[in-house]
């Protein structure tokens, strides 16, 4: 149990994480807060939470992915209980930030959603937010309130050295936005990088153009901060093969698997895939090449030092 540094500490979990919220609480030797998240009979979300959060450091766990707005719903409507039963501080834990794509006007009288969100959950209440691999870092400034974003791609090349580094190892960048996160796994490795050239004709649709740096006869490594519906990573394991690869195994931090996503990585050159548990996977989506590494252990150090006021900026490196 961890010391009294503020008022209590107490972990609630939205439907969407509830699973890694408990293994949270059982790294931190904590009980889930007891709390009820359904439905009125008219669709509307209905939060009820069994016990006093008074003074309290409070952490919600809740991702925001699909139903997406059902998830931000609730996470906001259990911040706000939270502020109204008056909790000392109130940190907002969403592995999976949804709405972070939308980050810019692409065209003409479009939305910027991420920055919408931001200011929506800060006036619900939270003081902080606890996420994991943004899709783009200067999210962050969308914030008046602290925000610690965590990085997957330790936890992933921790995972590969426990399994075994093959001499033959390539980092593969599946697009240039993905360049810097490939370039520190390949570092870790002493690996050589290779970079996948890629046209978007419009959205969800990728084609490949070249494949920038030797794969011939390489286990190439693609790294992704998501797989959403896997057109790029599965036309990138195409040409990766096309140029000589004899493995392509992808791995990426959010597993968002959309529309098409589970029937194209069933029939694409990828061997396997390996995702963070930021979001729970329905059982139709658990296919044999994917496999699931837990992140619990680095969030429950991440809630420890935002309770003890340690910097958290150690479990970037």
């Amino acid at each position: 149990m961890l010391n009294q540094i503020h008022g209590a500490i107490k972990i609630f979990a939205g439907n969407a994480s509830k699973k890694l919220a408990q293994e949270i609480c059982a790294q931190l030797d904590l009980e889930l807060g007891k709390m009820e998240v359904g439905k009125f009979s008219d669709g509307e979300t209905s939060v009820n939470i069994k016990e006093s959060v008074r003074g309290c450091d409070v952490f919600i766990v809740q991702s925001t992915n699909t139903p997406v707005n059902d998830n931000l719903m609730e996470l906001l409507l259990i911040i706000d209980a939270c502020k109204r039963a008056s909790a000392g501080r109130i940190t907002a834990v969403v592995p999976y930030f949804g709405y972070a794509r939308q980050d810019r006007k692409a065209r003409a009288r479009d939305p910027i959603s991420a920055k919408l969100v931001a200011d929506i959950l800060q006036t619900a209440g939270a003081n902080r937010v606890l996420t994991m691999d943004l899709h783009s870092s200067q999210l962050q400034g969308f914030f008046n309130i602290p925000v610690d974003n965590l990085m997957g791609m330790p936890v992933l090349a921790r995972h590969f050295k426990s399994v075994g580094v093959p001499d033959n190892l390539t980092i593969v960048s599946p697009d240039t936005g993905s360049v810097v996160r490939s370039r520190a796994m390949a570092s870790r490795f002493d690996a050589p990088l290779a970079i996948i050239d890629k046209r978007r004709p419009m959205a969800n649709v990728m084609e490949v153009m070249n494949v920038v740096g030797d794969v011939k006869g390489k286990m190439c490594l693609m790294l992704d901060d998501m797989i959403d519906t896997a057109g790029t990573i599965c036309q990138g394991a195409q040409a990766l093969v096309e140029n000589g690869a004899s493995e392509v195994i992808a791995c990426c931090t959010h597993a968002v698997l959309s529309g098409p996503a589970i029937e194209r990585l069933k029939e694409s050159k990828l061997s396997k895939i390996i995702v963070l548990d930021t979001i729970d996977l329905p059982k139709e989506k658990r296919i044999d090449k994917i496999e699931i590494v837990g992140i619990a252990d680095l969030f429950a150090e991440a809630i420890e030092r935002v309770y003890t006021d340690l910097p958290v900026s150690k479990l970037y490196e």
